[in-house]
């Protein structure tokens, strides 16, 4: 794949236009829901320096004579979608068989992660993950590494050549892991200071601290990780909490004296605004309040929830509480990279639980809520003026039954719970970065 650059190109796309404006959920009980969604039907998004400059009906909005028209009408115009956890160096054990988190660890996940000490290795798998994720619509992520610096850099590295906006962090993991893939506190510490100097903040980049979850770090790195956030106030925190019932029995027997395993992270100082917590399916209403007041946030991955057996995601809570919830693939747990697919088995598990999904809250959560969560939603997430051109041409019509099923239907609405019932990477037509074309090889 190319890469792209900012470029001083004026540009102006021309398509059916959706983003959302707020958080359906905010919407007053008077008020229609979907009036958190704006729908322009053959619509104009003016870019200029990979900016937002005007989004509007083609009717009002003229077009400058010396901007580059992209002509997509019929097609749909959306933000890039933003995936708020996933594993990159897990490419390779993606679909593995037959087994629930902790054995999946260990069988699958700790071998394929001890190959990224090699830095080609590893870079040869970042162009791999950075291609799919773009293949399939999205522009941001919140992305794990391994114990290895090296994993990081390659992973920076590709990333800063496409002009993303991505956030990663090497893995802090200092026990209960074979020895191929095992950090200690000290280095854990020392390692993730250097990337950070290194690169947050760096062109569209920041960095995450990134302890895998309690049972893999001793106290004493549990306790550098809460010191490195305390000395760069404005990484973020990403691990794991709550996704496995053996899971959450496993952090009882190691921290016996907290009272819940959110209380773990909160000892360490690890709960706070741009901390994301990756599943949290198995917490109290405590906890969940708890995290309310923290202002931290959670990222949903209902694909890798259902793939690994892990449980039913609770979404009302969350909602309760007014925590903010992304989309995660958890890419390899997660079985597929598509923000559509995670979309689909979202409003499944919500179906168990007597629960609907509406397709406007779903839509938010895969962009501007997931922006939301990543506390990145002054740059991204919807078409203000201003924010970052990342966007995508969605063809509602990709596939057979996709054409028939749109064809009956006459209103966008209706039309975007069938895109996200039977969509998948083949409903992207286009990704744009930073208001740039990205050119895949295969295609031109």
């Amino acid at each position: 794949m190319n890469s792209t650059s900012k470029t001083d190109t004026l540009r102006a796309i021309r398509a059916n236009i959706l983003h959302c404006q707020g958080d359906p959920d905010d919407q007053p009980s008077t008020s229609n829901p979907k009036q958190a969604l704006e729908y322009i039907e053959d619509g104009v998004l003016i870019i200029e320096k990979g900016l937002v400059q005007a989004c509007g009906p083609s009717t009002s909005l003229a077009i400058p004579d010396s901007a580059v028209v992209h002509d997509f009408r019929g097609k749909l115009l959306v933000p890039g979608f933003v995936d708020t956890h996933v594993h990159y160096p897990q490419v390779d054990v993606i679909a593995a068989y037959g087994t629930q988190l902790l054995d999946w660890l260990e069988r699958y996940t700790f071998p394929a992660e001890a190959q990224f000490n090699d830095e080609q290795h590893a870079t040869s798998v970042a162009q791999f993950f950075l291609d799919e994720l773009l293949k399939n619509g999205t522009t941001t992520a919140l992305v794990f590494g391994t114990v290895h610096a090296a994993s990081v850099d390659a992973f920076f590295t590709e990333a800063s050549k496409r002009d993303l906006r991505m956030i990663c962090g090497k893995v802090m993991m200092d026990r209960n892991a074979p020895p191929t893939v095992l950090d200690t506190a000290q280095s854990a510490y020392e390692d993730t200071k250097t990337l950070i100097n290194r690169w947050h903040g760096k062109q569209r980049l920041d960095y995450a601290v990134t302890p895998r979850f309690a049972p893999t770090s001793s106290e004493a790195q549990l306790a550098l990780a809460g010191q490195l956030l305390k000395e760069h106030p404005d990484v973020y925190l990403h691990t794991h909490m709550a996704e496995n019932t053996d899971e959450c029995d496993w952090v009882a027997s190691l921290y016996p004296g907290h009272q819940d395993y959110l209380a773990v992270y909160e000892h360490f100082e690890l709960v706070r605004k741009r901390s994301v917590f990756a599943h949290c399916i198995h917490l109290s209403d405590n906890a969940w309040k708890r995290m309310a007041t923290a202002d931290c946030s959670v990222a949903h991955c209902p694909c890798s929830n259902l793939f690994i057996g892990s449980g039913l995601f609770d979404l009302r809570s969350a909602q309760k509480h007014k925590i903010r919830v992304g989309l995660g693939s958890d890419i390899g747990g997660g079985d597929s990279f598509s923000i559509l697919r995670n979309i689909n088995e979202a409003y499944k598990i919500q179906q168990l639980q007597r629960h609907k999904l509406a397709p406007e809250q779903a839509f938010y959560m895969a962009t501007l809520g997931g922006a939301r969560a990543l506390d990145l939603d002054d740059r991204i997430g919807n078409f203000d003026i201003g924010k970052e051109a990342d966007f995508l041409i969605v063809d509602e019509t990709a596939t057979p039954l996709l054409k028939r099923r749109t064809q009956a239907q006459d209103n966008w609405y209706d039309r975007l719970f069938s895109l996200m019932m039977l969509g998948d990477d083949r409903c992207i037509e286009r990704t744009f970065i930073m208001g740039e074309p990205i050119v895949y090889p295969s295609i031109e």
